[in-house]
């Protein structure tokens, strides 16, 4: 499907990358190391890359991922140190380390679809280009976290939503429809309740959004419970089929 293989990650003006994952967050950071270890070249785009890989709790304690997972990677070789801001720097190393993964820190507003590729309108303004593209944006398409009677345009505390991408997506025929979570919050940060839109059923088959040929979903955004444990796994599973189309 994606033809001969592309030259590992030179992010110049124009390059074509694999595949581009759009959201670093459990799923999307998951997949982008995995389709990387499997030779392809990723484009891992997030708009914060601080928060890549956070976690919606301030520690691992009591955290299950699955065997093999890089997030279990990194749990394990911490331990007994638990703290979240201490796995989410070594996770972000790990993943800066890992050959074919180009991180750009950049807000992703449309999709246009080609015969063989996608372009990826950016806020910032460079159009991005990539043969397939992997939406992994969470709770993050119109994203509105609500903490007592304020509400603001975010997915999660201090991370701003994708509300270009969101409306691109209604544009090309996509129905997205209202989903809510509720983060307890610890420590210093109160709870609160996030709601964000995700595909109606029907709109996905798997992870294939059935309107773009080119374009799958991944994660939070998509419809159904989640869990560390099932983004992970389903992480896993679309990495294996990418890979298996690409031979």
């Amino acid at each position: 499907m994606f033809g001969p293989a592309s030259p590992r990650s030179r992010p110049q003006p124009g390059h074509l990358y694999d595949v581009a994952v759009v959201g670093a967050g459990l799923a999307g950071t998951e997949l982008a190391w995995r389709l990387a270890r499997a030779g392809q070249d990723v484009l891992l785009v997030s708009q914060a890359l601080d928060h890549l890989g956070n976690l919606y709790q301030p520690t691992t304690r009591g955290v299950t991922f699955p065997p093999g997972s890089l997030f279990e990677e990194v749990r394990a070789a911490l331990l007994p140190d638990t703290d979240g801001w201490t796995f989410h720097r070594h996770l972000k190393a790990r993943v800066e380390e890992t050959a074919g993964i180009h991180l750009l820190q950049s807000t992703v507003t449309a999709l246009d679809e080609a015969e063989d590729r996608v372009a990826l309108s950016t806020w910032e303004g460079p159009v991005l280009q990539a043969r397939l593209v992997v939406l992994a944006v969470g709770a993050f398409l119109k994203g509105r976290l609500l903490v007592g009677d304020t509400m603001e345009e975010a997915g999660r505390l201090s991370e701003v939503a994708y509300d270009f991408l969101a409306d691109d997506l209604t544009a090309s025929g996509l129905w997205l429809i209202g989903g809510e979570r509720h983060a307890q919050g610890e420590g210093v940060e109160p709870p609160y309740d996030v709601r964000f839109l995700t595909p109606a059923p029907g709109e996905l088959s798997g992870f294939h959004v059935n309107r773009l040929e080119r374009v799958r979903m991944l994660g939070q955004c998509t419809p159904g419970e989640h869990t560390y444990q099932s983004v992970l796994l389903d992480a896993e599973r679309l990495a294996a089929a990418l890979t298996e189309e690409r031979a």
